[in-house]
């Protein structure tokens, strides 16, 4: 019998308030080692810590985006464990009543089905500091501008059963708290990075021994993660061996995952209520406040994207799978033809974005300029051939579409006479040609429709010369 893998992703998700969970340190990143620290976050004696208003605000929104039950009540818990870089020696976490509780995403997987994920729960925590291994030789040195940042840790079932499935769920989950507007998502910094919890069965049994696989921050290192534990989890239980709980971390280098230590338990970290926090209480005064302030969601916006512009549900996704993305479809395809537009940003900008390795947020073509050459394709003022190379000018050099085609002379040649004056010319120089598409070969006339692009530098009107040329080819030839 096959095996078959069982997967669950806990994410952590750096939310993006100003200040800290617990004090009023800015949360900004990028600044010196330990600039951003206080007695709160440093776990002096005596400092005590106090509960930011916007962060709960921000996982409520969550929950109700995910159809999830918002718990009126619930609570803060020490989670004790030691690292260098958790000051307290223990970690502000939720654990038996958390803010959120069961919810779900459907996730459209690579195939085009359509699969439900369940999540078990998020919940409120602090983030540790960081340690770097790499800045002085032979020691490590602690940066604690991380420290008490404010997560959002989501909690799937263990609903996942390929990598590719694992891999769609978070860039669901991943699009869904940018969408919000309650994380950056930066995968580069660590406000996204999940763990992978890894198992295999054979199909119908109970789950087996699962390893969890820490601090994926890409999408690509998720399903390299995993393909490498089912094939080195299965290469154990083939042989006869048990597959051991464990905590593992994944080397991008080599591919591999190795043995970090052995995975812990609940009661490994000794939790217990924060006596220094009072249990979280909510009204549904204020849960209704956040749900009415909650923007157009990802499913919600693909499903009028395909109403309201007659999009197929493939590019609709496509289009929506990013909050800048479909803004930006949004301010190109206003006035426009609607599935031109799409065309155009799911083939020529996204082609050109990946290749400069950039993102739509550093988009170097406004929508307003792609929006202004559409039109000009739509009112024949350009080809659709000569608005390809406008636009990579556009986009490697910048400007305006207009300023573009008067500085170079790009504007459509739309004046039947001139275009039928250069048929005539191309039709004596050629007159053998004529002769045999006139007798039935039918394939010269790509021939001539090249010919007089060539003399017209591809600015002819396709149309007309089309038309012209029909029209002229069959009429008989002149002595």
């Amino acid at each position: 019998m096959a095996w078959e893998v069982v997967i669950g992703l806990e994410v952590h998700v750096q939310l993006n308030t100003r200040s800290k969970i617990f004090c009023a340190c800015s949360t900004a990143f990028g600044a010196e080692p330990n600039a951003h620290t206080c007695p709160v976050c440093l776990a002096m004696p005596g400092s005590l810590p106090v509960l930011n208003a916007a962060a709960v605000d921000k996982a409520i929104a969550f929950g109700l985006a995910i159809g999830a039950e918002i718990n009126h009540r619930s609570i803060f818990a020490r989670k004790n464990y030691f690292y260098p870089d958790l000051p307290k020696g223990y970690q502000i976490s939720q654990y038996e009543i958390p803010i959120v509780g069961r919810g779900y995403l459907d996730v459209l997987l690579p195939n085009g089905e359509e699969k439900r994920v369940g999540i078990t729960r998020a919940h409120l925590e602090e983030d540790a500091g960081k340690s770097l291994h790499d800045a002085y030789p032979g020691e490590s040195g602690i940066d604690l501008n991380r420290a008490g940042t404010p997560l959002l840790e989501i909690v799937s079932e263990p609903d996942m059963r390929s990598a590719a499935e694992a891999v769609a769920y978070l860039k669901k989950l991943h699009a869904l708290v940018r969408y919000l507007d309650i994380s950056d998502g930066n995968m580069q910094e660590g406000s996204f990075r999940c763990d992978a919890n890894v198992s295999l069965r054979r199909p119908g049994a109970p789950f087996g021994t699962r390893a969890e696989v820490k601090n994926l921050n890409s999408f690509r290192f998720l399903e390299k993660a995993i393909s490498y534990e089912m094939l080195r989890q299965q290469d154990i239980l083939e042989s006869g061996g048990k597959v051991v709980q464990e905590t593992r971390l994944f080397d991008a280098n080599s591919g591999e995952t190795r043995s970090m230590r052995s995975k812990e338990e609940a009661n490994d970290y000794r939790y217990f209520p924060d006596p220094d926090l009072l249990p979280l209480q909510l009204d549904a005064e204020r849960i209704e406040q956040v749900r009415k302030s909650l923007p157009e969601l990802p499913d919600a916006r693909k499903a009028r994207f395909m109403a309201q512009y007659g999009l197929p549900a493939y590019d609709a996704a496509v289009l929506t799978a990013q909050r800048e993305l479909a803004d930006y479809y949004e301010a190109v395809a206003t006035g426009q033809d609607a599935k031109l537009a799409a065309n155009w940003i799911m083939g020529d900008l996204l082609g050109a974005l990946n290749k400069a390795g950039l993102e739509i947020e550093t988009c170097p073509v406004p929508a307003r300029e792609l929006q202004i050459l559409l039109a000009r394709i739509a009112d024949q003022t350009v080809s659709g051939k000569i608005a390809k190379e406008i636009f990579e000018i556009l986009f490697h050099e910048g400007g305006s579409v207009d300023a573009i085609i008067d500085a170079r002379g790009l504007r459509q040649i739309t004046d039947n006479t001139a275009i039928a004056a250069m048929i005539d010319e191309i039709i004596a120089k050629n007159p053998q040609q004529a002769a045999e598409y006139r007798s039935g070969k039918e394939k010269l006339f790509g021939f001539f429709i090249g010919q007089v692009m060539k003399v017209s530098q591809g600015k002819a009107n396709p149309d007309l010369v089309n038309a012209l040329l029909r029209e002229k080819l069959q009429a008989p030839a002149t002595e």
